[in-house]
């Protein structure tokens, strides 16, 4: 009986998820697993051997030299005939944070503390923090990418000394990341959250607490109690998502819809 594959551990899921030569219309299409996509980002993109990749990934040496294999074969196949490239599926689960030691970079998701501990203030190392919350009518905003405002609360020992809510002025993803570098927020309670924001939140060393609802000021005394009910590896629930019914070409700006200037073409 044949051993059932193990998950592959992933970082984040891609920003881009097909890629297609310009002008060609109705291409055949090859599909990169999410899996064999992190295997290349990995090894060609990071600079990781394969001993380092497959301890990141949470597999054998020999499972990340086939799927690189396999996924080096794909990519040449597109580039050298013309294919359109979808990245989607596979056997993967995104990482809760608990391979640091092999990443060797900070977390968002802080899986190497407790909730407990990554939720309290260290008093000897932060006796500040800023935690930003999406924000509407003294609840948690449930699409960050679309909220309007933020309650943002100053702590001090582990107490809320000071909180106002700041507009986005019609700030959208991108942006949001930025605006809350600016503002010196280090962490953030929130609802659904993408991929490609969680990615900015990661770059901009905001700590991210995601999948929560209810009063923001109690999810906030919840944080600071070490008891906030979060959920670690949190969707947007407005997007489809690889792994989760995602399909390639449902998407608009997926295989179907790609389209010279879109996410990019060979």
């Amino acid at each position: 009986m044949a051993r059932p594959a193990r998950c592959r551990r992933i970082c984040f899921e891609p920003k881009y998820d097909s890629f297609a030569p310009c002008g060609a219309k109705g291409t055949e299409q090859i599909v990169l697993t999410v899996d064999e996509f992190e295997a290349v980002r990995l090894i060609d993109h990071e600079k990781r051997t394969h001993e380092q990749c497959a301890g990141q990934m949470g597999v054998s040496r020999t499972t990340v030299t086939e799927m690189y294999e396999r996924a080096r074969s794909k990519i040449a196949d597109c580039l050298i005939h013309g294919k359109t490239l979808c990245i989607s599926g596979g056997n993967y689960a995104l990482c809760d944070g608990s391979a640091w030691r092999c990443c060797g970079k900070k977390c968002s998701r802080a899986g190497h503390e407790s909730v407990q501990d990554a939720a309290r203030p260290k008093k000897e190392e932060n006796r500040k923090m800023k935690i930003a919350v999406t924000y509407e009518n003294g609840t948690v905003f449930q699409h960050f990418g679309h909220t309007e405002q933020f309650k943002v609360y100053e702590i001090q020992d582990g107490k809320i000394e000071k909180a106002q809510v700041v507009g986005t002025d019609g700030n959208g993803h991108g942006a949001l990341a930025g605006m809350l570098s600016s503002l010196q927020v280090d962490t953030l309670i929130c609802g659904g959250i993408g991929a490609g924001a969680q990615n900015a939140l990661a770059e901009a060393n905001i700590r991210l607490y995601g999948g929560v609802s209810g009063s923001a000021d109690e999810a906030v005394e919840a944080l600071l109690a070490g008891t906030l009910s979060f959920n670690p590896d949190v969707r947007c629930s407005h997007h489809g998502h690889h792994g989760e019914g995602h399909n390639c070409g449902t998407n608009p700006h997926g295989c179907g819809g790609h389209h010279c200037g879109g996410h990019g073409g060979f």
